[in-house]
């Protein structure tokens, strides 16, 4: 891929998908932020990441985008310690709750990196490196004025398609219909991507379902996922 034809060379979005707020920690978060982060965190890097080094090993490696407090994210590589993961989280708690959940299940296949998502894909990720992306629950941003905050937008879809490898898998999900509707219409248009179903997909295994989903499930709200790869 040229660089005039790669998405990180042009800019991607001046608007954050995110805010930055003040969170509670409990003395467990603090003190893994303490010991675990030299171990787990890496910095923010305008260079690709070399995974091999950081890992020890040649393996899949998958992208999680906004791993809140990383219940979901520590069961997968628990489940799948044959792949890496990434974990791409801004709010200090939640990389807080996810190192003690790394150390608890001794889970040697995560790291964390604390920093803008655009930004470590566009600059720590190699075109065509990831086995996989995943977009779990991301900010609905449910007021129409605010829609233009939402991380799965087209510019942001195609940085992330070009990291993917051939093959590679984008799966996101997410509470809010509109939200989905959207998401399916902005992956849908990506030439890159292709739809692994005909519109959402079932809930994949691999993804667990966390309290959260599980309270809005026996209340009747809806969950959709969207499974889409790579072209080759």
């Amino acid at each position: 891929m040229s660089a005039s034809s790669d998405p990180a060379a042009a800019p991607l979005r001046g608007i954050k998908s995110y805010v930055l707020r003040a969170g509670r920690m409990g003395p467990g978060q603090v003190r893994a932020l303490r010991e675990l982060a030299p171990r787990y965190v890496l910095p923010f890097s305008a260079a690709p990441l070399d995974a091999v080094r950081v890992f020890g090993r040649h393996a899949p490696c998958v992208v999680e985008i906004g791993f809140g407090m990383g219940q979901a994210t520590a069961q997968i590589a628990a489940a799948r310690p044959h792949e890496d993961f990434l974990g791409i989280e801004v709010h200090e708690p939640g990389v807080g709750a996810l190192l003690q959940r790394i150390d608890e299940l001794q889970l040697g296949n995560v790291r964390i990196v604390r920093h803008d998502a655009v930004e470590v894909l566009r600059e720590m990720i190699a075109p065509s490196s990831l086995a996989a992306v995943h977009v779990f629950f991301p900010d609905p941003w449910p007021k129409k004025r605010h829609w233009k905050r939402r991380l799965i937008q087209p510019p942001f879809v195609a940085l992330l398609a070009s990291r993917l490898a051939p093959g590679g898998t984008l799966h996101c999900a997410t509470d809010w219909q509109l939200y989905a509707e959207q998401m399916l219409g902005v992956l849908s248009a990506e030439p890159l991507l292709a739809n692994t179903t005909d519109g959402f997909a079932p809930r994949p295994d691999h993804r667990p379902l966390t309290k959260f989903e599980n309270r809005g499930r026996a209340l009747g709200h809806g969950v959709w996922d969207l499974v889409f790869t790579r072209r080759g």
